[in-house]
């Protein structure tokens, strides 16, 4: 028997107009539809004017364990199964990893109807550099988590983009303004592709006191990769010397203490020398 085959199926961030006829067809045709939520996926389908003929089933954080094998059988017997979140691409900070993990595992099909991402979408926006970047997920929730996950963003080259909450993001700012700097540059993107799309561009510490008051809609954040920073060959000398008496070479060491740092491997070789010699 041949196997089904998996759809990751993006779905509008909020204008239906962005949905796919790729989209309208495979929730037409598709055996299961596996949705974060089904009133949501009952409501797109309408207004695409299509009718689903498969199989419904909850498709959430919570269940989405319990759903794998039931799901894995009905792909194992031929169906097709389509994935959909409430909004963009599943599995991007939403339900559909666990299953996508478990197809590749077990050697079923995976596809992709490519489509909206709040991701790239505040990434064109923000008018940051989009040459390289990375994605964060959501921001930690505790204060204590968040300012160790922003002190990892601190000399991170790549613009960062992420997912924040409305009522948490004037405190994210603030502790971003205290960690990163107040100024750092970013950009706020609010309830993209709707009616009260906004994006809000500036300084951490601009965009702080903006959202200190509050701010409403879906969030995704943007932060400017960080300014690459002088390092004097003298200040790390003693990087070298410490791995040095850890066991390592000598010019294995500087050489690649060096390239992690972007300075000269003989200035550092040489830094090394002199201060043994002033030493001794």
């Amino acid at each position: 028997m041949t196997s089904g085959r998996l759809i990751l199926a993006a779905t509008p961030l909020g204008d239906v107009r962005d949905a796919s006829p790729r989209l309208a067809s495979a929730l037409a045709e598709a055996d299961v539809i596996a949705a974060e939520d089904t009133r949501r996926l009952r409501s797109l389908a309408s207004a695409l004017e299509v009718t689903p003929r498969g199989r419904v089933v909850s498709f959430y954080e919570d269940v989405e364990s319990a759903r794998l094998p039931k799901l894995l059988e009905a792909l194992h017997a031929g169906e097709s199964v389509v994935l959909v979140t409430d909004a963009g691409m599943p599995s991007v900070s939403d339900p559909g990893f666990r299953l996508v993990a478990a197809c590749v595992a077990e050697d079923l099909p995976v596809t992709c109807l490519p489509g909206p991402s709040a991701v790239t979408t505040a990434l064109a926006l923000s008018g940051l550099p989009c040459d390289r970047f990375c994605f964060e997920g959501f921001a930690p929730r505790k204060p204590g988590e968040r300012a160790k996950w922003l002190s990892a963003l601190r000399d991170e080259p790549r613009t960062a983009v992420f997912f924040e909450s409305p009522h948490r993001l004037g405190s994210l700012l603030a502790d971003a303004v205290e960690v990163l700097g107040g100024s750092r540059r970013a950009a706020v993107c609010r309830e993209l592709t709707k009616t009260y799309e906004e994006v809000k561009r500036g300084t951490l510490a601009e965009l702080a006191s903006w959202a200190a008051d509050g701010v409403r809609g879906e969030i995704t954040v943007v932060l400017s990769g960080a300014e690459p920073r002088e390092v004097a060959v003298t200040d790390l000398v003693a990087e070298v010397t410490s791995r040095v008496e850890a066991g390592e070479r000598l010019k294995s060491a500087a050489a690649e203490v060096a390239e992690a740092a972007g300075v000269s491997k003989k200035e550092l070789y040489d830094a090394v020398l002199a201060a043994r010699k002033a030493t001794r």
